[in-house]
């Protein structure tokens, strides 16, 4: 019998290596449990710098300063930090871990201030070897014109940028802050920047990187994977760029990244001349400039009089690999007052499985929905979540035992996290329900969120105010807009209007989706 299981049948406190243990203590973690016997998971709990707890629930308090961000693999038992520059430029760990910040920052003094200045805000602590006027600079050039979001009613729009996708908000700052870091790195080969897409990441790194010196970009994507906007979108863009189509879906070109950059001996073969990163939010530089727009969207509402500051409200987010969601979480870490970060996932609904029924298992039917971009089944981003929450030794075991079988188990108590899917039918539903009563148009993505905030209200009588992320324009999936609200969309807005016009410069495909031959053609693009 293991620690779990003596503890899961006796009320008495347990003594462990690191203390006494009480159910009630475990009860206290933010998920609500420790990992279950299904993983062979002691009680015992890892120190770790990163709070575990709900900082607004349980009273604790998160850094007010912070000297020397730091961060860390959640594959590292060591728990070795590097710098953010490090992070940025290595992407993932040589572990094959994602990179975690070490601890937390309180935020304060966000409300009423420009979204600018709420970028410098969140991001100087996680940031520290930038100075304020570079990091200042930085925020400038990526938002330099019209700013990439809008609040419109209880609608966070984050697709006003280049590509039309939320992803654009990051992607627009990441080239700056990658190339910054190789300047302090004193790297002077240059980098080559690996993604796979599911159908924002690709177009949105794809034109913030184009032109950018010492930087070039490839992307991965799925046939049929994508909507037909979002592959010219990355077919027709030139500059330092390529593009590979595979005959297989989002996960097998995300297995693909992560296993390249793990691979030294395929690196080696650039030794002195190139170094290879990736734009997916895997990268931590992808996932931190997300943030800022919990805190902007909180800040907005306060500045109009639709909430008073301290009051909690709900973000409802559409899901795909948790990047958007893991960015609410680490809003909530800082204080952000959240009161439920509403995970909305479509027919492939792992993580509304997971969060019910505690299984994550992967070993199912892959679906092509109308969301493209939610059409997911291995998670990227949830073991940072695992990080925070358990500790690094269960957060290997669970990656252990989903490599090797593909599924986990964790108890399903999931504060502060409430999960719900929608279906194809329900999405064109709300899609045209919303647009008849309102006039209001959303994408499928988007109206993803909508039903399933719906569901939650319904189910928990929440009355929180609810701001659903908007995360691609409705252009961007006109068939399946128009084919809901039973009407022609208005003409689309130039930068879509033109891509009909614009000449296809990738034609790579692959169906073979092996990662030698991935690598293979990889290094006939570089070479």
């Amino acid at each position: 019998m293991n620690d779990f299981e003596e503890l899961k049948n006796n009320e008495t406190p347990l003594s462990t290596s690191k203390g006494t243990i009480t159910t009630n203590d475990v009860k206290a973690v933010l998920f609500g449990v420790a990992v279950g016997d299904a993983l062979g998971v002691p009680v015992e709990f890892q120190s770790i710098e990163a709070p575990r707890q709900n900082p607004v629930r349980d009273g604790v308090q998160p850094e007010k300063s912070q000297k020397k961000m730091k961060y860390i693999s959640i594959l590292d038992r060591q728990r070795k930090p590097i710098s953010a520059t490090e992070a940025i430029i290595r992407g993932q760990a040589p572990d094959g871990g994602l990179y975690v910040p070490a601890s937390f920052p309180r935020l304060t003094d966000y409300i009423g201030k420009s979204y600018q200045e709420i970028a410098q805000i969140v991001l100087e602590p996680f940031l520290p070897e930038y100075s304020k006027d570079e990091l200042a600079d930085c925020i400038s050039c990526a938002y330099a014109e019209d700013l990439p979001v809008k609040l419109s009613g209880n609608f966070l729009e984050l697709y006003h940028g280049k590509t039309f996708s939320f992803k654009d908000v990051a992607l627009q700052l990441y080239p700056h802050l990658l190339k910054l870091a190789k300047e302090k790195q004193k790297i002077k080969e240059d980098i080559v920047i690996l993604a796979a897409t599911s159908g924002d990441t690709g177009p949105a790194v794809l034109a913030g990187a184009a032109n950018v010196d010492g930087l070039f970009t490839i992307v991965l994507f799925p046939k049929n994977g994508v909507s037909s906007v979002q592959k010219l979108q990355m077919t027709t863009q030139t500059g330092n760029v390529a593009t590979i189509e595979i005959d297989g879906n989002y996960d097998d070109a995300q297995k693909a990244v992560r296993k390249l950059l793990a691979d030294e001996e395929f690196k080696n073969k650039f030794k002195g001349k190139k170094i290879f990163t990736t734009a997916s939010s895997i990268n931590i530089a992808r996932l931190l400039p997300q943030m800022v727009y919990y805190f902007w969207s909180y800040s907005e509402l306060v500045k109009n009089g639709k909430i008073n500051d301290g009051e909690k409200i709900n973000f409802a987010t559409p899901s795909g690999n948790f990047g958007n969601a893991l960015a609410g979480f680490y809003a909530f870490q800082m204080q952000l007052p959240v009161c439920n970060l509403i995970i909305a996932c479509n027919e492939n609904k792992i993580l509304f499985d997971f969060f019910k029924t505690g299984v994550y298992d992967k070993n199912r039917e892959f679906k092509l929905t109308h969301s493209t971009a939610m059409d997911i089944l291995h998670v990227t981003n949830l073991p940072r979540a695992f990080y925070n929450i358990y500790g690094v030794e269960k957060t290997i075991e669970a990656c252990n035992s989903l490599n090797k079988t593909g599924k986990f188990y964790l108890h399903p108590k999931t504060d502060p996290f409430w999960a719900y899917f929608a279906t194809d039918e329900q999405t064109r539903q709300r899609i045209k329900t919303v647009f008849e009563e309102t006039g209001y148009v959303m994408d499928p993505h988007t109206a993803v969120a909508e039903s399933v905030y719906q569901q939650y209200v319904k189910e928990t009588g929440c009355e929180n105010l609810t701001i659903i992320l908007s995360t691609a324009s409705p252009y961007k999936f006109s068939d399946v807009v128009e084919l809901s609200i039973e009407k022609e969309l208005p003409q689309p807005p130039m930068g879509i209007r033109e891509l009909y016009e614009k000449e296809v410069v990738h034609t790579r495909f692959l169906q073979n989706t092996s990662i030698e031959a991935i690598k293979q053609e990889i290094e006939k693009i570089l070479t």
